[in-house]
C-alpha cells in the first residue's frame, strides 16, 4: 500500500516480502560477497612490514590484523588483491643486533639457546641498546649533548662501519647478517601461520635499495633532486609546503624513503597494479605524503594516487611500549596468553563440558585467537586505541567470544531439527513477526555493509554488524520459539533465519580472519 502526506511518500510493504528477501539470502551463494574476475582492479595491500632484529609485537598485531582483513574485505568487494609484504632487512638497527651477538652471545644460536630466532635476535638488540645507553651516558656526564655523545660512541661508530662492509658485501658480515635474518624469517612464520596471515609476495630492502638509489642518481642528474657540499643528496619540497628530505647520505648509504622508491618501482614493473594501499601506523604520515611527490616527481604515473591506510597507534593499559627497552608485548606471548585465557574462562563458566582435551584445546585456540583479533578490529582503526586481554575475553559484549558463542547456539539449533527430523516446508505464505521482519532486515543490509567497509578501509564496520546481528538474534532466539514451534511453517521460518544468521556470521567474521566452532 500507499499514501500521501503533505507531499511525502509513504510505502506501506507487506510483511511477506521479507520472507522473499529471506529466501533469495538462502539461495545465493557466498551471501554479501562479489566474485572478482580477470577484469577486475588489481589492489596490491602491503603491510606487516617488520624489521629483521626483533620479533613481532602488539603494533605489528594491529598491522597484519588491519592489512590481512582489509585484503579479504576487498576481494570481497569484487577486486583482485595481492598481499604484499616489505622486510626491512638491512640497515643500521639491523647492524646493532649483529654487532651485540657477536660481542656478548658467545655464538649462541636458537638450537642451542632453545629461544625462538626472531626473539633471540631481539634480544641482541636489547643488549645493544642497553650497552649504548650506557656509554651515552657516561659522555654526557663529561659535558657533551645527547647528539654529541652518540656521534663520539664506540659502539656506534662499529655499527655504522659494520654497515659501510655490509654494503660493500664484506663476505663475513654478509654470512653473519644471513644466518641471523633466517633465524628471524623462521621465527615469523611461526607467528603468521598462528595468525592466520599470509603475502603472496615478499620483497625485501635489500633486494630494492639499489633501484631506489639508482631513481635518486636519475633524479639528481636530471636537475629533479640536488646534492650538498657533504655529498648528501635531497629533494626541495618547498614548493609542496614541506621541508628538504634527504634521500642519499654523505657516505652513499640510502634512507627508507629510497628503499621505497625502489620497492614500489619493483612492485609495478611485477604487478599491473591499479591501486597501491599501504597499511602503516599515522606516525608515518608525513613519510607518505612525501613518498607521493616524490614517486610522482620521478615520473612514475601512478605515485600521486597511493593510498596510505594510516591507522592509530595500539597500546596497553600501562601505556606505550619500547623495543630498544625490551618493554613491548611480544605477538607469541599474547597469542598465547590470550588461548589460556579463553580456556580458562571457557572452563569456569562450563561452555567446555563433555568435550575431549583436543576439542577444549582446538577451541580455545579458535576462541582465544577470536577475541584477540575481534578486539583489535572492532575499534576505527584511525583512532588510537587500548587493548585490554581481560576485556576481550568476555563472553557478554562486544567481543568476538560472545558473537562465536552465538553462532555455536545456533548451530546447535540446526543439529537439534536435523536430529529430530524436522521436516522443511514452504515459509512464504507466513505472516513474520516484528522480531523476525527485523533479523532479516538485518541479514539484507549485510552486502551494503561489507560494500561500506572496502570504502571506507574499514574492518570495524564488519565486526560491529555481526555484534549487532547476533544481539538481534539472541533478542529473537529468546523470544521465539523455533524447535518446539508447532506450526510447521513458522518452524520453517525461523530455521532459515538461524541458518542464514549463521551463515552470514561466519562469512563476516571470516572477513576479519577470525574462525567460528561448530560447538562451544
Amino acid at each position: 500500500g500507499f499514501n500521501t502526506v503533505k507531499g511525502f511518500l509513504n510505502l506501506v510493504i507487506t510483511p511477506t516480502y521479507w520472507n522473499s528477501v529471506l529466501k533469495k539470502i538462502e539461495e545465493t551463494p557466498n551471501y554479501g560477497t562479489v566474485a572478482p574476475t580477470d577484469k577486475s582492479p588489481l589492489v596490491m595491500v602491503e603491510y606487516s612490514s617488520p624489521n629483521t632484529n626483533k620479533p613481532l609485537h602488539l603494533g605489528h598485531l594491529r598491522n597484519i590484523l588491519l592489512g590481512s582483513s582489509l585484503a579479504k574485505i576487498l576481494e570481497a568487494c569484487g577486486n583482485n588483491v595481492v598481499k604484499t609484504n616489505i622486510v626491512n632487512d638491512r640497515g643500521i638497527h639491523i647492524c646493532k643486533s649483529m654487532l651485540a651477538w657477536k660481542k656478548w652471545f658467545d655464538g649462541r644460536t636458537p638450537e642451542t639457546s632453545g629461544v625462538k630466532g626472531d626473539h633471540l635476535v631481539g634480544d641482541c638488540y636489547v643488549a645493544f641498546s642497553s650497552a649504548l645507553k650506557e656509554e651515552v651516558g657516561k659522555l654526557k656526564a663529561q659535558g657533551m649533548t645527547d647528539e654529541e655523545a652518540e656521534a663520539a660512541s664506540e659502539l656506534m661508530k662499529e655499527a655504522r662501519q659494520m654497515l659501510r662492509q655490509w654494503e660493500a658485501k664484506d663476505p663475513e658480515v654478509r654470512a653473519l647478517w644471513e644466518m641471523m635474518n633466517n633465524w628471524v624469517y623462521d621465527g615469523f612464520d611461526k607467528t603468521y601461520e598462528r595468525m592466520g596471515a599470509s603475502f603472496d609476495k615478499i620483497y625485501y630492502e635489500s633486494q630494492t635499495y639499489l633501484d631506489g638509489k639508482e631513481k635518486v642518481l636519475d633524479g639528481l642528474e636530471k636537475g629533479l633532486l640536488y646534492k650538498r657540499e657533504d655529498g648528501s643528496v635531497w629533494a626541495d619540497l618547498t614548493n609542496e609546503g614541506l621541508d628538504h628530505k634527504l634521500l642519499l647520505r654523505s657516505d652513499g648509504t640510502s634512507v627508507y624513503m629510497t628503499q621505497d622508491i625502489g620497492t614500489a618501482k619493483q612492485r609495478f614493473d611485477d604487478y599491473p597494479i591499479d591501486r597501491m594501499i599501504y597499511v602503516v601506523g599515522n606516525e608515518q604520515n608525513y613519510h607518505f605524503q612525501v613518498l607521493s611527490i616524490l614517486l610522482d616527481r620521478l615520473g612514475f604515473k601512478w605515485g600521486k594516487d597511493l593510498v596510505h591506510f594510516s591507522y592509530g597507534m595500539v597500546e596497553l593499559p600501562e601505556g606505550k611500549m619500547k623495543s630498544r627497552e625490551g618493554t613491548v608485548v611480544d605477538a607469541d606471548d599474547l597469542m598465547a596468553e590470550m588461548v589460556d585465557s579463553a580456556k580458562k574462562v571457557s572452563l569456569e563458566l562450563g561452555k567446555l563440558d563433555g568435550l575431549t582435551q583436543e576439542e577444549i584445546d582446538n577451541i580455545a585456540e579458535i576462541v582465544g585467537m577470536g577475541a584477540l583479533k575481534y578486539f583489535l578490529l572492532k575499534v576505527d582503526p584511525r583512532k588510537n586505541m587500548v587493548f585490554n586481554p581481560k576485556e576481550s575475553i568476555d563472553f557478554n559484549g562486544n567481543t568476538g567470544p560472545f558473537i562465536q558463542y552465538t553462532y555455536a547456539r545456533i548451530r546447535s539449533v540446526l543439529r537439534g531439527a536435523e536430529a529430530n527430523k524436522l521436516e522443511k516446508c514452504d515459509y512464504s505464505a507466513v505472516i513474520p513477526n516484528e522480531k523476525e521482519i527485523a533479523l532479516i532486515q538485518r541479514l539484507g543490509d549485510f552486502p551494503s555493509v561489507v560494500a561500506e567497509a572496502g570504502k571506507n578501509f574499514s574492518p570495524a564496520l564488519i565486526a560491529n554488524y555481526a555484534y549487532e546481528l547476533v544481539k538481534q538474534y539472541n533478542q529473537f532466539y529468546h523470544d521465539c520459539s523455533i524447535l518446539k514451534e508447532e506450526d510447521a511453517a513458522v518452524r520453517s521460518l525461523r530455521l532459515a533465519i538461524s541458518d542464514a544468521t549463521a551463515k552470514t556470521v561466519e562469512t563476516a567474521m571470516a572477513l576479519l580472519g577470525i574462525k567460528v566452532p561448530e560447538r562451544m
